[in-house]
């Protein structure tokens, strides 16, 4: 199956010239979210890695699957003031506009291997 046609493309959004890329019609197509997964997660299945960290709100999607799948434990990486402990925050910014991201300090240890999980790469913001 060809993926790129479960993702719908939204011109203009969320602001003029920029093409936005939906992926609820790729998660509501069981068929198209299992690809996308097994995908995924195969890619990584030889690295070893300790955690999935998934990027709010849906890196948690992405991230949550691929954990399962790849027997390791997951991370979530939240908008400011979402999580109860103590956190680490870090701001970036986007194509329009500034945000931030927190992580509880004690998620990952030293030595860890992690793989960051984001459904948007749009910039490398995140």
């Amino acid at each position: 199956m060809d993926l790129k046609k479960s993702i719908r493309s939204i011109p203009d959004f969320p602001k003029p010239g920029i093409v936005f890329r939906d992926i609820t019609t790729l998660l509501k197509d069981a068929e198209a979210f299992r690809q996308a997964v097994d995908e995924m997660a195969g890619a990584f299945a030889d690295e070893k890695v300790d955690l999935i960290v998934g990027v709010e709100s849906r890196g948690f999607i992405f991230g949550g699957a691929m954990a399962y799948k790849l027997g390791v434990g997951f991370v979530p990486v939240r908008k400011p003031g979402k999580l109860p402990a103590e956190t680490v925050k870090a701001e970036y910014e986007l194509e329009y506009g500034k945000d931030a991201i927190e992580i509880h300090r004690d998620a990952i240890q030293p030595g860890q291997k992690v793989l960051l999980v984001d459904d948007l790469l749009a910039t490398g913001g995140t």
